[in-house]
């Protein structure tokens, strides 16, 4: 069944779906007509010789320079050929095809005076699997994301590159290959096509799926090392969260109680201490926290990728246009640098767990960095030091993209939101996270393994599927094909399907 695509109702689960699931997309009749009621307006106000921006003015600095008739028509072609100025390797395929379902969700309001060919191509490209060759960076997610979405609008044009089949075809080849006929672009047709922060915005949802998944592994591997650390599991009691009052923190109580439960553990029958250390005493509270963050910028990518981001913007019941700066990536670059943030946070939670497991004054009896052979095998101790390196990276990509703006355009974009930034480095702290989890995953695999009592039924699960892929450390021997097989695991998401299989969704426990 193909995703009906209408202005509304867009969700980050549908991004996935669509860019990275190749789910079909259909335009909804009523988005048609909206689409073709402000096309037959805009070009009754360019009939009338009616100034509007970016129609039949420059843009940017050039925004008081009017334009003949001649060169409204070539107009957008230039846009689109000055503005396609990225830089870098090709940005993953997804990413150019969230930002594209994004960009057609934008015209389904039909306020954004582009001709209905445009807003179908787009559709059927994404159906047909041509997708741009993007550049990674360039926008600085203003004005829209500009460099990027201007490389995509090159294919309206049968010019650029893309991908089809597996090749990477000039754009007309590509174009050609796909049956799919190449509009042109006329007036507005080219500005309505870049003026968006869609980039930004289709790569913060992925992001915010793929965290949403990490922040549940990070949960288990949490259950898992204080299982192995025989940790008082009093301070995860419903009680405490809810005389509180954070979601976040409610929800992860419950789903480590999920994954504990039916152990021995659990039911009280292994001693513990009276009061932990922070580190086991407080996960839900700092995974909570990351919970609500996300869930913040959720709903705010979520009104971006149902609104109107465009300049100008028309309103063909008032027979009405008004130029503003709804491109501006600051709603969407704010919480995703907070996101970004969050992610590392609780990575750098994960590690201090890590440690406890590792140091054999703090184990509560496991052996020194759980080997046998302590002196003549160093077991898990370096894998604290590959841990320690990428939440240091981590740490460095956490500083906030949105407040470093460099204005632009003779000072006429003299506030720019660096969203582009903040999705870049979001996924390379996602990448260590996923590194990071795994190495806790499997410290905490290792140290069940010295432990002799009943675990909960969730982390019993996610020991096994660990062990499908890593084997317990008897000896010592290279790590570094077992923290890749772990990070590769954790981003496969295989663990946590397994384990929910038991469980049930951890996001839905106790709610």
């Amino acid at each position: 069944m193909s995703f009906i695509v209408t202005g509304a109702n867009l969700t980050i689960h549908d991004v996935v779906a669509v860019a990275r699931h190749g789910k079909k997309v259909e335009l909804h009749p009523d988005a048609v007509n909206r689409i073709n009621k402000c096309r037959e307006m805009l070009e009754r106000k360019i009939d009338a010789h009616e100034i509007m921006y970016g129609v039949n003015t420059g843009i940017g600095e050039f925004s008081e320079v009017v334009l003949n008739d001649d060169q409204v028509k070539d107009f957008q072609k230039y846009l689109v050929y000055n503005h396609a100025a990225g830089i870098g390797d090709a940005m993953p395929l997804e990413h150019v095809r969230g930002a594209m379902l994004g960009r057609i969700n934008v015209h389904a309001h039909g306020n954004s005076g582009c001709r209905i060919q445009i807003t179908q191509t787009l559709v059927d490209m994404l159906n047909k699997g041509v997708t741009p060759f993007v550049c990674q960076k360039g926008s600085v997610g203003a004005s829209g994301d500009l460099a990027p979405m201007s490389q995509i609008a090159l294919l309206m044009m049968g010019e650029g590159k893309a991908f089809y089949e597996g090749e990477l075809l000039e754009g007309n080849e590509a174009m050609k290959r796909a049956g799919i006929p190449v509009p042109g672009l006329m007036a507005r047709d080219g500005l309505a096509t870049i003026n968006g922060s869609n980039v930004l915005t289709a790569m913060s949802a992925i992001f915010l799926v793929d965290a949403d998944h990490l922040m549940k592994q990070a949960e288990i591997a949490a259950a898992m090392s204080l299982e192995a650390l025989k940790a008082n599991m009093k301070p995860y009691a419903p009680r405490i969260h809810e005389v509180r009052g954070f979601k976040g923190a409610m929800r992860s109580a419950a789903a480590i109680n999920a994954l504990v439960g039916g152990g021995d553990l659990y039911e009280g029958k292994v001693k513990s201490k009276v009061q932990d250390a922070y580190s086991m005493r407080s996960t839900p509270q700092v995974i909570g926290a990351a919970h609500d963050a996300l869930a913040w910028a959720r709903s705010q990518v979520e009104i971006e990728l149902n609104g109107v981001g465009d300049n100008p913007i028309f309103f063909p019941d008032e027979n009405l246009q008004l130029s503003g700066a709804n491109f501006q990536g600051s709603p969407v670059s704010l919480p995703m640098d907070m996101a970004g943030i969050a992610v590392t946070m609780v990575c750098v939670l994960s590690e201090r767990r890590m440690n406890r497991l590792n140091n054999p004054a703090l184990s509560v009896g496991l052996p020194a960095f759980l080997t046998k052979g302590a002196g003549m095998f160093s077991g898990l101790m370096l894998s604290q030091y590959t841990a320690d390196m990428q939440i240091v990276e981590q740490r460095i990509l956490s500083a906030p993209a949105s407040i470093q703006s460099i204005p632009a355009a003779a000072d006429q974009e003299d506030f720019v939101s660096m969203g582009m930034n903040t999705a870049l480095k979001n996924n390379q702290i996602l990448d260590n996270a996923y590194g990071i989890i795994g190495i806790e995953l499997m410290a905490a695999a290792q140290a069940l393994d010295f432990r002799e009592y009943t675990f909960g039924k969730g982390t019993t699960k996610a020991h096994d599927v660990i062990r499908r892929h890593v084997d317990f450390l008897e000896i010592d021997r290279p790590l570094y094909n077992d923290h890749n097989a772990m990070k590769a695991l954790v981003k496969s998401c295989e663990i946590l399907d397994e384990v929910e299989k038991i469980t049930g969704c951890l996001s839905k426990i106790g709610h």
